[in-house]
């Protein structure tokens, strides 16, 4: 069995020479007793014609009675094809081959969907997809996105080694750490009662290789986290970790902008202009509410805090009173939503605490809103003005504590974007991406719930070097050194410059996030005992890959660029996993189950309820 060609490769200067090809039947056609098949591999797509005049009454006969996705061999010549009949939509389509032999290598059974029209199968059930993933990789669609993240995978590996990083394989097997997401633990056989974690990212390990003077370090790594799931969370997720000795944030900057230059490049043929726009997290919230902004499209946030300070309408009023803002934004054209679309958006208000959503429709030269009439003409010109009001026009308020307004609007923006977008009003080229760095984050959030501090990136995050004496003073007006990478509204990765003195990473755990000094040295304490011996200053970023694909290949999901994924409820419906084990297993962990057993769980030696 030795194919001459794969079947993306005939083209019309092959006419006349015998070829074998081998694959799967992608479709079939019976057009006047003669049959055509187009034979599928991993390369494209390759006509093949069976014609009954050239071929025994049994090879005949076989290839019409071939299931779609069985797989074959054919033997044949290559012919250009009649004129009128080509198929400008593949590569091979100005020839076929006129087949001569034929081998069935494995017979298909009917398919539970089919894998020939894209259009009909992206209606299927996605668990039903998941079920039988491998007759869903089959689908060109499914098998481009494969293609990508491979050459996208290696050109990382090409970029990163050409500026001098080393590839180091971290540990899956880690320590627990308890911290954001849960993890998953994983029993020590060895030592009852102790566990391993899976790591949710290198994090640790990859500033103990600058201590190890690695200097530059990358990795695709593997992390996990057991949190719920969404379109773009998995249990099991990749990233481009990377982490490099003596530098600063604007080396940074530019080693991820070459690296995305390279990708962008390599996947799609384009050209991304650099350096990427930068924006401070206060000014992200301000204008978009959301600190991983989609600038692809207006709807900008505006502050009418001032103008509504002394107001007659005792909600916005009331608002800058209590030290809130009151903020405002221009859906144009969505003056005609409808009574459900005005509901959504309320029920966006009121999940971030507001009782409910202001807002005042333009129609007919009117503005039509119950709120309206407690405006003075000052406070109409203003919101004219600053948000450039027209004919059809609907305008839409937060007032409320700073961060609350914002995060209200963002949601609400992205969802009128969503909604203008479907009525054809917001049309975005798909080959648009902008790119923008958000910066200048706060170094630490305050709970106020658990009355205490908490990182807003990681722990190990350097404040900027000028605030280290408010560290114990004033933490609120401590800047953190962090950044982050956003392209159209989705967050890539993040980073940061990290902690390198032992002594302020002392303060950080202890003090502000008021771990306990034993916890400290529980958790950390090898860390700690690490940097006494000479810590160079150091700073790194995770970019998330399965995001970053998701993107090249257009989809909203992450899971149609994972070859085996999960589904929400972090189960893979191909294996049936995860799934019970037995009772001999669990006895040599020294575990036993409280939990329910499923009423499927093998009944030999399965875990007692």
């Amino acid at each position: 069995m030795k194919r001459t060609h794969h079947c993306n490769a005939l083209r019309p200067e092959h006419a006349g020479q015998t070829v074998t090809l081998t694959g799967w039947c992608h479709s079939r056609r019976d057009l006047g007793g003669v049959l055509f098949i187009d034979l599928r591999d991993r390369e494209g797509r390759t006509q093949t014609v069976f014609d009954p005049q050239d071929l025994s009454k049994e090879t005949f006969d076989t290839a019409t009675h071939l299931h779609a996705e069985s797989v074959i061999e054919i033997t044949g010549k290559v012919r250009v094809r009649p004129a009128g009949t080509n198929n400008d939509k593949i590569p091979t389509g100005q020839v076929e081959v006129l087949v001569k032999e034929l081998r069935v290598l494995n017979h298909a059974a009917v398919l539970p969907f089919p894998v020939d029209d894209p259009e009909v199968a992206n209606k299927v059930n996605e668990e039903l997809r998941l079920q039988y993933r491998y007759l869903d990789l089959r689908r060109p669609e499914m098998a481009r996105n494969l293609r990508v993240r491979s050459k996208v995978a290696t050109a990382t590996r090409v970029f990163m080694d050409e500026q001098g990083f080393l590839e180091v394989e971290t540990p899956t097997l880690f320590k627990s750490t308890p911290e954001g997401a849960r993890e998953f633990l994983v029993p020590n056989r060895r030592d009852p009662g102790t566990f391993y974690a899976l790591p949710q990212s290198p994090q640790q390990f990859k500033q103990i290789l600058m201590v190890s003077g690695v200097e530059r370090y990358f990795q695709l790594a593997r992390c996990y986290r057991d949190e719920d799931l969404r379109a773009d969370r998995q249990p099991e997720f990749t990233q481009v970790d990377i982490e490099m000795s003596f530098i600063e944030r604007e080396d940074i900057y530019a080693l991820i902008e070459g690296l995305l230059k390279r990708v962008w490049k390599t996947a799609l043929n384009i050209d991304i202009p650099t350096p990427f726009k930068r924006i401070s997290f206060e000014e992200a919230l301000n204008r978009y509410g959301i600190d991983k902004p989609d600038t692809r499209f207006g709807m900008e946030l505006m502050d009418f805090t001032e103008d509504f300070k002394a107001s007659t309408f005792k909600v916005f009023s009331g608002a800058v009173a209590n030290g809130g803002v009151v903020k405002a934004m221009n859906a144009k054209g969505m003056a005609g939503a409808t009574q459900g679309q005005i509901e959504t958006m309320t029920e966006y208000a009121k999940s971030f605490g507001a009782k409910g959503l202001a807002y005042i429709k333009v129609e007919n030269g009117d503005w039509k809103s119950p709120i309206v009439k407690f405006f003075s003409e000052a406070e109409k010109t203003a919101l004219k003005t600053k948000l450039a009001i027209e004919e059809g026009d609907l305008i839409l308020f937060a007032a409320d504590q700073w961060l609350n307004a914002c995060e209200i609007l963002g949601k609400i923006r992205l969802y009128c974007a969503d909604v203008l977008k479907s009525q054809g009003k917001l049309v975005i080229p798909a080959d648009q991406f902008n790119f923008l760095w958000v910066i200048e984050f706060p170094l630490l959030g305050f709970d106020r719930e658990l009355n205490r501090w908490y990182s807003s990136h990681h722990p190990f995050t350097a404040p900027v070097a000028d605030d280290i004496p408010l560290l114990k003073s004033d933490p609120k007006k401590v800047r953190g050194q962090h950044y982050d990478i956003v392209v159209n509204g989705v967050e890539l990765g993040g980073g940061s410059i990290r902690i390198h003195q032992p002594d302020v990473q002392k303060t950080i755990f202890e003090e502000l996030l008021a771990i306990p000094p034993d916890e400290t040295q529980l958790r950390f304490g090898y860390m700690l005992e690490a940097f006494k011996y000479g810590a160079p200053p150091h700073g790194g970023i995770a970019l998330g890959f399965d995001r970053l694909i998701a993107i090249l290949c257009g989809t909203s999901s992450i899971r149609d660029v994972i070859a085996f994924p999960k589904t929400a409820k972090g189960v893979c419906l191909m294996t049936d996993s995860p799934s019970a084990v037995s009772a001999r297993q669990l006895r040599d962990l020294h575990i036993e189950v409280k939990a329910a057993v499923k009423k499927d769980a093998p009944a030999s030696g399965a875990p007692a309820a």
